[in-house]
C-alpha cells in the first residue's frame, strides 16, 4: 500500500499575486503533490484553506500517513478545531512535514510550544543548504551541499526547542546562518520542518529540494496501527491492579471518576 499523503496549502497567494501565480498555475500544494507522485510507493493528494474544514476533516485526516502544510498570510485565518485535530493526529501517528512559512501556523507552533520566531529578509539572495546529517534518511541521495539562486534569508536564532536531529543548515549571501531541517518526535509523529520554499521563487521546482520532500514523506510514514486516543489518561482502580494492593487514605475520585483536566 502506498505512503497515502495529504499536501495542505494556504492558496492564498497563487490567487493574489501574479508572480506566485506564474511559478505555481496549479498552485503551490499542486507543484508538491505532484513532485511526491513522481516517486515509488507515494500517493499524494491535496487541500487547500478555502475547503469546507480547510480539507482535513476527521476521516481525512485518519486516512493521512504524512500531512505536508504550506502557510504564510492566513495563519489566523485556520480555525482552532481543525489545528488542534492535526496535532491529535500527530500525537496519535500521523507524520507531519512543515514547509517554509509554516513556522508560524498554528500546528507547528502547538507540537513545538514555543514562539518559532526568526529573523528574515526578502532579497533573493543564494542560499547554500548542507548537510549535517549524511546518513539520516532525509538526506539520501543528495550532495554534501546544494544552491538555491534566489531564496527569503530566514536567520537564526530559531525559536524552537532543541531538534532531536538537525539535518541541514542554510547560509544566506547576507552571511546568516539557520537551521533549515529539524527533526523531532511528538507523540506517536514524526515532525521535519524544511526552511526553503519561499512563494515569489521556484523552489519547488528544484531537484533538490523535490528529492528532500520525498525523501522526509517516507522518513515520517509511521506504519504502525495509529493509537485510538492520544489523550486518553484513565483511572485505574485498585481491583486492576497487576499486583494485590488494599486502598489507603482518601481520595479526589470514586470508583470510575475521571481525573481532572
Amino acid at each position: 500500500m502506498p505512503t497515502r499523503i495529504t499536501v495542505w496549502g494556504e492558496n492564498v497567494h497563487e490567487q493574489k499575486n501574479a508572480v506566485v501565480a506564474k511559478l505555481y498555475p496549479e498552485g503551490m500544494h499542486a507543484t508538491i503533490a505532484a513532485a511526491l507522485n513522481e516517486a515509488e510507493g507515494l500517493s499524494a493528494t491535496t487541500a487547500t484553506l478555502q475547503e469546507p474544514e480547510h480539507g482535513l476533516t476527521a476521516e481525512r485526516l485518519a486516512e493521512t500517513d504524512v500531512l505536508f502544510w504550506w502557510g504564510h498570510a492566513a495563519h489566523g485565518e485556520v480555525s482552532d478545531t481543525v489545528a488542534e485535530r492535526v496535532q491529535e493526529a500527530v500525537w496519535s501517528g500521523m507524520g507531519l512535514i512543515v514547509l517554509h512559512s509554516g513556522h508560524f501556523s498554528k500546528p507547528f507552533k502547538r507540537l513545538m510550544g514555543t514562539p518559532c520566531n526568526l529573523t528574515w529578509r526578502e532579497a533573493g539572495e543564494r542560499e547554500r543548504i548542507w548537510l549535517t546529517a549524511r546518513n539520516h534518511p532525509i538526506a539520501a541521495g543528495l550532495p554534501d551541499h546544494f544552491e538555491l539562486e534566489n531564496e527569503e534569508m530566514y536567520g537564526e536564532p530559531f525559536g524552537i526547542p532543541e531538534p532531536e536531529q538537525t539535518v541541514f543548515v542554510s547560509w544566506f549571501q547576507g552571511g546568516e546562518v539557520f537551521r533549515s531541517g529539524a527533526c523531532w518526535t511528538r507523540g506517536a509523529g514524526r515532525v521535519f520542518y524544511f526552511r526553503p520554499g519561499h512563494e515569489t521563487y521556484p523552489t519547488y521546482h528544484d531537484g533538490n529540494v523535490q528529492k528532500v520532500l520525498v525523501n522526509a514523506a517516507r522518513w515520517a510514514h509511521n506504519p504502525a496501527p495509529r493509537v485510538a486516543d492520544p489523550n486518553a489518561a484513565p483511572n485505574v482502580p485498585v481491583d486492576k491492579a497487576l499486583e494485590p494492593i488494599e486502598q489507603r487514605g482518601e481520595t479526589l475520585h470514586e470508583a470510575g471518576e475521571e481525573g481532572f483536566r
